[in-house]
């Protein structure tokens, strides 16, 4: 799957990395968010390396693919410390980076509600807006479904069509897909499944999983939904 912005989240961990060397970074100043200069650019297949400067201090941070310009400024709110860690792909070992979910070009703006698929530490994020109908799965449910009637799903498996509109790649040896399908429940429609099959941003596809109910990943990340173990059908 080819990433997107976002984070998400996340935002969590990359599995060339040992629980023991990540931990959730605290927001360290007064509106936790974070204004940078990027001094160095490194591209790999999925994620972009930056090299920045904040204030005083220069680091490291990954951020799904984009191509911001030397000596342009990024804006971040929320991050997870990495020690250690190696790059395959740049061969290369960095003794601290800063993983970010959601990164932007322009000044952030925090909304008042906390994203609908899970709960990073009080971390305020814009909605993705969108235009999206997709037709129920034939013997699934929809997205808004599955949010109205949460414990009647626990623990079961479902059936689900809808559009992809966010993708984290290899987290936790697994791919991190973001569906909506157009349906809704109390302002929830953005519906988070795991899986090892691989989609672009803009599919529409079926996928089958199992739902998980208050699962936490640890370093912050919990999610009241989620749909693990998902395949495509």
């Amino acid at each position: 799957m080819k990433s997107s912005l976002i984070f998400i989240f996340s935002l969590i961990i990359f599995t060339s990395c040992k629980d023991k060397n990540k931990k959730y970074l605290s927001d360290n100043n007064d509106s936790g968010i974070h204004q940078v200069k990027v001094k160095e650019v490194l591209q790999t297949g999925n994620y972009t390396y930056l090299f920045v400067a904040e204030n005083d201090e220069d680091y490291w941070v990954a951020v799904s693919k984009m191509d911001p310009k030397v000596n342009s400024d990024l804006y971040y709110k929320d991050a997870i410390e990495m020690v250690d860690f190696s790059s395959k792909e740049l061969n290369r070992v960095f003794d601290k980076i800063l993983f970010i979910d959601y990164v932007s070009k322009t000044p952030i703006i925090e909304t008042s509600s906390l994203p609908n698929d899970s709960i990073h530490k009080g971390v305020k994020v814009q909605e993705l807006q969108d235009d999206i109908h997709v037709e129920r799965a034939p013997g699934g449910i929809t997205i808004g479904e599955l949010y109205k009637n949460t414990s009647d799903f626990a623990n079961k498996k479902i059936v689900v069509q809808g559009q992809v509109v966010k993708i984290n790649n290899g987290i936790m040896d697994r791919n991190w897909v973001h569906l909506k399908d157009g349906s809704s429940f109390e302002g929830k429609s953005d519906l988070t499944f795991t899986t090892k099959d691989e989609v672009k941003i803009g599919d529409i596809v079926i996928f089958e999983g199992t739902v998980s109910l208050n699962k936490d990943f640890g370093a912050g990340y919990v999610y009241p939904v989620i749909v693990e173990n998902t395949i495509l059908k």
